[in-house]
């Protein structure tokens, strides 16, 4: 695992621009946030291929099925609890129902809003989007994945629900190629007593859970889910089944949301002790550090569940 870290934001934004000079129907379309977005350089190369509608996330959502429609590839970004808690009727009606090729970006999801607090965090957005058929739903773990999704996604003919992180990561794709697979995790390591499953943000966080766990000598098996829907079920299950033990890590509500998603799946094929973690309620006020640490998304916090389950003090 990499010690630089990687604001998301900025591989997502070079790659646009580098699909876009290679494509000239790849638009974007913001409400007011072209700088949170880190779209400033794509407006200044491409002014003409820049709509920026205001503050209002259902007409924003609505010009871009129309632009779909019209030929183009719309890339909508915006702040995530925005983007999905305002929009969910469009995104349903225009994009998932009507298989429009739009491409919705959230951007700082989960609580990379930190002292913001629960009105600017994102946590349900997984939840709600799940509950859309057909809506892919992709969560990139690091640079290189943020940029082999961001490719992939402008090739998808239809809808897309992509998260991007503000929360500075390291790279967790040393070694993996391709670093993103629709629909395929990446075991990024292997082992036999758990398996934490874990997605964007907290994948180098189970990682490093995994490091404090071999000290105890537990062998942690760590999958990063970086398409959450359609979920990779080969993976999920195999690892129920070799490691006899889940714990699922992710920077959303486990109730519908990747937690669910694992839970779910597995209650009907292969049942096995699991342990949810996620920001299940609102949040107090504080940093993304503080905050993931509250809610035991932390490598000690995630190592804890993992010992509990593994029955190892």
């Amino acid at each position: 695992m990499s010690t630089v870290l990687t604001d998301c934001r900025v591989p997502f934004a070079h790659e646009l621009i580098e699909l876009a000079r290679a494509d000239d129907r790849i638009v974007a379309v913001c409400n007011d946030s072209v700088s949170s977005s880190n779209l400033g350089e794509f407006r200044s190369l491409f002014p003409e291929r820049m709509f920026n509608v205001g503050i209002a996330e259902q007409n924003m959502v609505g010009v871009a099925a129309g632009l779909a429609n019209a030929g183009l590839i719309p890339f909508v970004c915006a702040a995530a609890p925005f983007l999905t808690g305002r929009a969910t009727e469009q995104i349903k009606a225009d994009v998932a129902y009507s298989r429009a090729n739009v491409k919705l970006v959230g951007m700082s999801p989960g609580v990379s809003y930190g002292e913001l607090g629960p009105t600017h965090h994102s946590i349900e957005d997984i939840a709600w989007m799940r509950a859309l058929d057909g809506l892919p739903i992709v969560s990139p773990a690091d640079d290189e994945q943020t940029r082999e999704a961001v490719r992939w996604a402008a090739g998808y003919e239809g809808g897309v629900f992509m998260r991007i992180g503000r929360f500075k990561v390291p790279s967790v794709s040393v070694g993996q190629s391709p670093a993103f697979e629709f629909g395929r995790s990446n075991a990024v390591r292997d082992g036999d007593d758990v398996t934490i499953i874990a997605s964007g943000v907290t994948v180098s966080r189970a990682l490093a859970a995994a490091e404090l766990l071999s000290e105890r000598s537990v062998s942690v098996r760590v999958l990063n889910i970086s398409t959450i829907a359609p979920l990779d079920v080969a993976a999920v299950i195999t690892a129920a089944r070799e490691t006899g033990r889940i714990v699922v890590a992710e920077e959303s509500v486990s109730r519908g949301g990747l937690g669910g998603a694992v839970a779910e799946l597995l209650a009907e094929s292969n049942p096995v002790p699991m342990r949810l973690l996620g920001v299940n309620t609102f949040a107090p006020t504080g940093s993304v550090e503080f905050l993931l640490d509250h809610f035991g998304l932390s490598p000690e916090g995630i190592a804890a569940a993992a010992r509990e389950l593994v029955g190892r003090a």
